[in-house]
């Protein structure tokens, strides 16, 4: 009973929390000294005024949807705040697939983000000051530089491999699956070559094809990936399956943690986002996955497919619907690509997680999967 009395607090607790965020993060993007010039010229359209009648986090409601499309296109500036003016700034974009790349300028979000969620890390797998191998998309996508940040924070060295998704998308679409092969054994081959030259890299970050794909590499190669030092992973992509998940774990490693040694947590993130951590996988729950949101900078919904406002039961499915409230950048309800199942709040993320997440049924049969 004290249990569940607990939850309850601190399920309020969170929700509090998350209302004074969002006032605060609010008057800091409309205030004319510090908002960016997107928000301050989206204000004067708007019949409300953020200022003074948004208070708690429901009042986002009052926003219409962010549209991805404003941040197709130039000139990026226009979503840097203002007193951030003067400070280096990165550009990250998404994978560009789908037409023009969408930009998002950063000055430490991708920082904080991680730094948050290495907090969440196991040390026990994920050693302090041992170094890493970035698995997955180079180029000016915000994860490679955000996990080099990682294994820095970690006090750990970040080897990185050269791989452009955006031309594996263009094999696949090309229907040149030879050629797609290649480009993989490509990728592999210079991650086989960071684990096998002695540089001490214990924790990793991967795709699931990739992660398959390196674990069959280095099988031909008479090895593992336990016997090449890695004993953590970190992982994210929409084919992070529970199947796929119990493969990996049981088939690809080895067992479970305690006897494989290797321990994988999967992730939920993007650009727009940041990175939603998981509840712990493991095989008594049918390695089902449940992802919680970084609140309050980010909050994810699982929303009526009819409805955004409104947000469905625990274990009914609708579509993900994300909020971003940091103090470089706002979004008041975007609708991801993705759908999943309502999860209950837990004591480590008093708050809503999503399950079961996979593309939007609508568009699923317009999606280009790629590496990811």
């Amino acid at each position: 009973m004290s249990t569940q009395i607990d939850l309850e607090s601190a399920v309020k607790q969170a929700r509090e929390r998350l209302d004074e965020h969002t006032y605060n993060v609010v008057q800091r993007h409309f205030h004319e000294s510090t908002g960016c010039p997107f928000w301050l010229g989206k204000k004067a359209e708007m019949n409300f005024d953020p200022l003074t009648e948004v208070k708690c986090y429901d009042d986002l409601k009052k926003f219409p949807l962010f549209e991805d499309d404003w941040l197709r296109g130039g000139p990026v500036e226009r979503w840097r705040m203002k007193d951030h003016a003067e400070r280096p700034t990165y550009v990250f974009e998404t994978g560009g697939t789908t037409g023009l790349p969408k930009s998002r300028v950063v000055v430490e979000d991708h920082w904080k983000d991680y730094e948050i969620f290495s907090d969440t890390l196991p040390d026990e797998y994920f050693p302090r000051g041992s170094n890493w191998l970035m698995l997955g998309p180079s180029g000016p996508r915000r994860l490679r530089l955000a996990v080099e940040h990682l294994a820095q924070y970690r006090a750990g060295i970040c080897f990185c491999i050269d791989l452009d998704p955006r031309w594996v998308v263009k094999l696949i679409k090309k229907g040149w699956m030879e050629h797609l092969e290649e480009y993989k054994k490509h990728c592999i081959d210079q991650a086989v070559s960071i684990l096998t030259a002695g540089h001490n890299v214990k924790c990793m970050f991967g795709t699931p094809k990739l992660i398959e794909s390196l674990c069959e590499g280095l099988e031909e190669r008479g090895t593992s990936l336990a016997e090449v030092g890695i004993t953590g992973i970190f992982s994210g992509g929409t084919e992070f399956t529970p199947q796929w998940t119990r493969y990996c774990v049981e088939e690809l490693f080895g067992g479970p943690p305690e006897e494989s040694g290797i321990f994988m947590t999967p992730t939920y993130g993007n650009t727009l986002m940041g990175l939603a951590c998981s509840k712990p996988v493991t095989a008594e729950e049918k390695y089902k996955i449940s992802y919680y949101a970084p609140q309050p900078r980010a909050c994810t919904e699982v929303v009526s497919f009819d409805d955004h406002h409104s947000v469905v039961g625990f274990g009914e499915t609708g579509r993900v619907k994300l909020t971003t409230l940091t103090p470089e950048f706002f979004v008041p309800g975007f609708l991801e690509r993705d759908e999943g199942e309502r999860e209950m709040p837990f004591e480590k993320f008093p708050w809503d997680g999503v399950s079961g997440v996979r593309p939007f049924h609508e568009i699923a049969s317009s999606t280009t999967v790629g590496v990811y």
